[in-house]
């Protein structure tokens, strides 16, 4: 049905501007309370009058019909954008879409992507998905996909353009730093399953847990993982959060509360209404970890890694390591519509436990160090890559690593130190594999090194009585 203006223009103003309330979810009734109590709002009136105006002279006279529908969806999806780039109209379909997300299994590339600077960024690629497999890094700019200009589209649109069946491949366009001009890469879709906490032992008694994203079951994985390295009687730990996007807030809060052994304030938010005015603290049902604990963090950290980095950090919890944050602490929350669509709404944002303002600041780790990103070698020059691999792993390798050693004996009787071979051999597959992993992170190098050295450096400032860890201080390492 097409209206037109050119009759009686205020009585069908009034109709479509009705019609507009009642499409976006709005009871009429509040309407009308809001006419008979407050004063009334000529400007806002004016404009919408406009604005059904030109709705209904488009459906009159663009060159080819054009439903009302279309036409609504593309006012909201245009109103949203003049905010932030974190507010978003979710079609039904997208609001199912994210719905899946947060289970920890969906369809797509395996990357997390936002809007900075007015450019479609890759915050972090999801690790053993599509994207990571063929090098898409944290700070990518998207700036095509397929053959169409990501400047100006939504983040709404430039998901529902990268997901797609199974299977099917997509041409995205990236330009990095490094690039001497933009690369086209060719990225096949998969079902995205996340494993959000994986874990594992260094040296004799180090524990590490990367927690990839903060989705439902993350911090029942991370009881799993500390249970597991428990077993292995890990006395420090180290919780990698890099590249970690973010993900749900109650699960960023209970994986804070996990290293924490008393009630302490972990985040709270600040938005306009009381509502959005939130508290968020640990509590004493289940026994914190007390290990010494350092937190990973870079560029790609966001979200709800921030709040547990941070809370941790203001809490003298844990020592930071790594390079700043992404700064992405703003509070989004979803808001069903009548006709299954939802609005993404930003209504708060994040704040430390000493009152610091993530958004856009980020975290600054306690002790920064770049990530150094090992040299690419030619192909066709495998010898001298085989030469250098070997040269990087001697550092950690040491007489007894070598096959066929001869055997040291042991100080008390000279008795030569029993081990099956089987045993031997399966250990010393695992420690080179985590040795390769020390080679190329010098991150985790430097976090090994720290927590090895723990014990006495903790002697060393207890006897000088000076604390170890000083929030206030940051040191610098390149």
């Amino acid at each position: 049905m097409k209206l037109s203006l050119l009759n009686n223009p205020i009585k069908t103003g009034l109709t479509r501007y009705l019609l507009v309330i009642m499409l976006l979810g709005l009871p009429v009734q509040a309407l009308y309370a809001d006419e008979a109590t407050d004063d009334p709002k000529p400007d806002t009136y004016n404009k919408l009058k406009v604005f059904s105006e030109i709705l209904s002279l488009i459906e009159s006279n663009y060159v080819e019909p054009v439903g009302s529908d279309t036409m609504i969806d593309g006012a909201i999806k245009g109103m949203v954008k003049s905010l932030d780039p974190h507010t978003s109209y979710l079609p039904p379909t997208s609001y199912k879409e994210m719905q899946v997300e947060t289970t920890g299994k969906f369809g797509g590339l395996g990357i997390e992507i936002s809007i900075r600077d007015g450019v479609l960024t890759v915050v972090s690629p999801i690790d053993d998905t599509p994207a990571f497999k063929v090098g898409i890094k944290a700070g990518d700019k998207i700036i095509k996909i397929e053959d169409e200009s990501t400047l100006d589209m939504t983040l709404q649109d430039a998901v529902s353009r990268l997901r797609g069946e199974t299977g099917s491949p997509i041409n995205i366009t990236i330009y990095r730093d490094s690039f001497k001009a933009p690369k086209e890469f060719t990225i096949v879709r998969a079902i995205i399953k996340v494993r959000s906490v994986i874990h594992k032992k260094y040296k004799k008694d180090i524990g590490y847990i990367k927690i990839r994203s903060f989705s439902k079951n993350t911090s029942l994985d991370l009881d799993k993982a500390l249970n597991e390295l428990e077993k292995k009687e890990i006395s420090k730990l180290i919780l990698d959060l890099r590249n970690n996007p973010g993900g749900l807030l109650n699960q960023a809060v209970e994986v804070t509360d996990r290293f924490l052994n008393r009630e302490n304030l972990i985040v709270y938010t600040k938005g306009r209404s009381d509502e959005q005015n939130m508290r968020f603290t640990s509590h004493d049902k289940v026994a914190g970890v007390s290990y010494p604990l350092i937190i990973l963090v870079n560029s790609g950290s966001a979200s709800a890694s921030e709040i547990v980095a941070g809370a941790l950090q203001d809490l003298n919890r844990a020592i930071i390591l790594g390079t700043p944050t992404f700064g992405k602490g703003s509070v989004q929350t979803i808001i069903p519509l009548s006709d299954g669509s939802a609005l993404r709404l930003t209504t708060a944002r994040y704040y430390t436990p000493s009152g610091r303002v993530i958004q856009e600041n980020g975290i600054e780790p306690d002790i920064i160090i770049e990530r150094e990103i090992p040299e690419e070698v030619e192909e066709d020059d495998e010898k001298e890559k085989e030469s250098e691999e070997k040269t990087r792993l001697r550092r950690f390798l040491r007489e007894k690593d070598l096959k066929k050693h001869l055997k040291g004996k042991s100080s008390i009787g000279d008795v030569d130190e029993e081990e099956s071979d089987e045993t031997s051999a399966k250990e010393d597959t695992e420690e080179a594999f985590l040795n390769e992993d020390l080679v190329k992170d010098n991150q985790l190098q430097h976090a090994v090194s720290l927590l090895s050295g723990w014990e006495v450096m903790k002697k060393v400032f207890k006897n000088l009585q000076i604390p170890i860890a000083n929030p206030d201080s940051r040191v610098s390492m390149h």
